[in-house]
């Protein structure tokens, strides 16, 4: 059965990826910017968007699920057959980097995302004072994941620094992964 579902998706060039985070830490604003929309109109996301880009010759079918601590316990419901887990983290909030890093902790311990890359989107890093991207590795515990093949970019989803280069490498990484050509 799944090497249907492989061989489909190798004719299709088709990468789910699932984009997870705190509340506020910009998902549903890097979806925006991504898709060329207008990022100054954005209320927090309550259930999921799914929004659908083509890149690189793949199609990329992005799933932004609301991150309120309400909506967290529902993220179970979107793991399945997921290629790719983008974490995206609020860079200025150091109040909540441990809640930050428990949640992240918990996704990866899941066994339907075992197959997944993981990219750590850094966001908000245009903003003063924010946390490094060493700062984030650390408080996140990254260097202990042995589940995941993972990789973290600082970026901003108001201004589009690194969005495109981290599509880059979640493509890159499935490709590796998931198709043979």
């Amino acid at each position: 059965m799944l090497s249907i579902l492989r061989k489909a998706r190798l004719k299709d060039k088709e990468l789910r990826i699932l984009m997870l985070g705190l509340d506020n830490a910009g998902k549903t604003t890097i979806v925006k910017k991504i898709m060329g929309e207008d990022v100054n109109t954005v209320s927090p996301t309550l259930g999921f968007i799914i929004k659908t880009i083509d890149y690189e010759g793949y199609k990329l079918n992005i799933w932004d699920v609301g991150g309120q601590k309400t909506l967290r316990s529902y993220w179970r419901n979107y793991f399945e057959k997921t290629d790719a887990l983008i974490w995206v983290v609020d860079a200025t909030d150091r109040l909540r980097v441990d809640d930050c890093r428990q949640e992240l902790q918990g996704l990866l311990q899941e066994e339907r995302l075992s197959g997944a890359s993981l990219l750590v989107f850094a966001n908000k890093t245009d903003v003063q004072g924010c946390m490094t991207s060493d700062e984030i590795v650390e408080a996140l515990q990254l260097r202990a994941i042995r589940t995941h093949r993972w990789h973290i970019l600082r970026c901003s989803a108001m201004t589009g620094e690194n969005l495109k280069e981290g599509l880059a490498w979640v493509v890159e990484d499935a490709k590796a992964r998931l198709f043979l050509y």
